[in-house]
């Protein structure tokens, strides 16, 4: 799923996602215009000019303004915006590696841990991808994230959050897979989900699915039901979330949208407009018989639903 982090303007074209490079660019013109939009407050002139650019052109504009204004960006529009647009437009001028981290971050501060979360970026990003992000989280908040989901983790669920972050692609044989691992791990008396957890972070999501195929046949129930019987807790809900992003990550994606919660919707169309944004729409229209574009407009309004509809293109 994953496009390189940031990706040149050539590599970007012919890409699944929404955003794509902004063919007349001019960084300072553009720093200029925001200077000017954030003095007046014009939202508009900020979410035309950020939702209109791709992440590297975003980043060039950022420098831009700081050298014109000795100000970052961030501190013009948190000054300048508030609510979830602000926070929408601080997610866009952020790199995408920060954005993930921030995410991740956000997922494992305040009451409680997110879960969901977490699986989303761990089980969807390459591992490395996942390996840069490590990084730019300890850049940014000098912490270690292995460390950090560790204390916000435990049991088998910490063992399957640790694994997917550290995944690696080993080669394996179908069939062994099949039987001696994971139908084996919950025939027994008490399930076992060390070799679900083993198989399903280290092999590719073809082997995998063939695997999936063979388990089904083999036990007459889809692999979600045999999770959903085997398992409990948070392990059963992040090998549940697992097997969808192996079986169709665009799907997966498209279901987590139809929560329209304001914090997954922008989590997810962010990090995905310049990947695969287009897939996930296609995914949402066939899963729900709406598009995500109408669904939106349904959902947000104001300046935040614009920012919103810009990042989603169009109508499907």
């Amino acid at each position: 799923m994953d496009i390189e982090y940031l990706p040149s303007y050539e590599m970007s074209w012919g890409t699944l996602g929404t955003i794509r490079p902004f063919l007349n660019f001019h960084a300072k013109r553009d720093a200029l215009n925001i200077q000017a939009a954030l003095e007046q407050k014009d939202a508009l002139t900020l979410i035309k000019i950020l939702t209109n650019r791709n992440n590297a052109q975003r980043q060039i504009i950022a420098q831009t303004f700081k050298t014109i204004t000795e100000m970052e960006l961030s501190s013009g529009l948190k000054k300048a915006l508030s609510g979830e647009l602000e926070n929408l437009l601080l997610a866009l001028v952020m790199t995408p590696l920060q954005f993930e981290a921030y995410r991740l971050r956000q997922f494992m501060q305040g009451i409680g841990t997110d879960e969901e979360g977490l699986l989303e970026i761990l089980c969807t990003r390459s591992p490395k991808v996942l390996a840069n992000i490590t990084s730019t989280y300890k850049e940014q908040y000098n912490k270690d994230l292995e460390t950090d989901l560790k204390g916000e983790t435990s049991g088998d669920f910490a063992k399957l959050v640790l694994a997917l972050l550290k995944k690696k692609k080993v080669v394996g044989m179908v069939q062994r897979d099949t039987e001696q691992a994971l139908s084996e791990a919950i025939n027994q008396a008490k399930a076992d989900p060390g070799p679900w957890i083993t198989i399903l972070t280290t092999r590719d999501s073809e082997h995998l699915n063939q695997v999936f195929i063979n388990l089904e046949s083999e036990k007459q129930e889809t692999v979600d039901e045999a999770i959903e019987k085997a398992f409990s807790g948070d392990v059963r809900l992040g090998l549940k979330t697992l097997v969808r992003c192996i079986q169709s990550p665009n799907l997966y994606l498209a279901q987590r949208l139809e929560t329209m919660k304001v914090t997954i919707v922008q989590g997810v169309m962010v990090s995905h407009s310049e990947e695969d944004l287009l897939c996930v729409r296609v995914a949402y229209l066939r899963q729900t018989g709406t598009s995500l574009y109408t669904a939106l407009q349904k959902q947000f309004k104001g300046d935040h639903l614009q920012a919103l509809l810009a990042i989603c293109r169009s109508e499907d």
